[in-house]
């Protein structure tokens, strides 16, 4: 149950996480399609926030077409766009891009630099980690580069399981060059500035629902947001006992949110 019943009698626009929340692997959640079809019928704005950086937004929008939901690109906001406008506004073009390859797309109008770069971006690589790429972002950080991390997702549900994320790899490198990462997804306060800005309303009321404690949860009652935490992906009940955020609301899945709302199913 929410802690405080009238924070949802506020809402005025929803951000939802999409890994876990909206889909697992490459299956849609069950009951989710029809939630954000009810949430929309009912006159709620929507954007679907998202931590990943295995891929650009556009091939992540054709990622959801094929499972099965239509967005409008521009309800999408990624931690790796989010980066890229940073990146702009401070005039650093020279980079060296620590992302999986498909995420290069929102970067395309940078320069990948791997010898002096201004800025090194790190991102979930997965398998594509090893000791040297390791060592020489550590390198570029060590000689002035800014060091800008997407996210720090501790890890991940990959749909046959849990997964270490890009989180391991930005604190080993704030370890060893002592330099605090620029972090530009969730929890980042300016993605949910960014997010209830391009809705026009205000962040107390906003309702942000996801499936991890850390980015969605914390983030969202640090912006003083309305934080639903859902039971999928990689949720574990143990997480809540561990003196972790408490959130406003939690749900076995997207499909009660609409009822929450008090938006009714057709």
């Amino acid at each position: 149950m929410a802690q405080d019943p009238e924070q949802l009698e506020d809402i005025q626009g929803v951000l939802l996480d999409l890994g876990g929340t909206v889909f697992v692997d490459d299956r849609l959640v069950p009951g989710a399609a029809d939630a954000i079809d009810a949430l929309r019928r009912g006159g709620f704005p929507l954007r679907f926030g998202t931590n990943t950086t295995r891929m650009s937004r556009a091939s992540l929008v054709e990622r959801m077409h094929r499972i099965g939901l239509e967005l409008d690109p521009e309800e999408v906001l990624t931690a790796p766009l989010a980066a890229a406008s940073w990146l702009e506004k401070k005039g650093l073009w020279n980079v060296s891009l620590c992302v999986p390859e498909a995420t290069h797309d929102d970067f395309g109008h940078f320069t990948v630099n791997e010898t002096s770069p201004q800025a090194v971006v790190v991102g979930d690589l997965g398998a594509g980690w090893d000791f040297g790429r390791l060592n020489r972002a550590f390198n570029h950080i060590m000689e002035g580069a800014e060091f800008v991390a997407l996210q720090r997702n501790r890890y991940w549900h990959t749909g046959q399981g849990l997964a270490l994320d890009a989180g391991a790899f930005v604190t080993a490198l704030e370890y060893a060059t002592g330099q605090e990462a620029q972090v530009m997804g969730k929890p980042s306060p300016a993605f949910f500035q960014a997010a209830a800005d391009s809705m026009d309303v205000d962040l107390f009321n906003l309702a942000v629902v996801g499936d991890d404690l850390g980015t969605d949860i914390a983030g969202a009652q640090a912006c003083e947001a309305v934080a639903v935490l859902v039971r999928t992906g990689k949720f574990r009940d143990e997480d809540l006992a561990r003196g972790a955020p408490q959130p406003d609301l939690i749900l076995d899945s997207l499909a009660a949110l609409p009822a929450a709302l008090g938006v009714a199913f057709s």
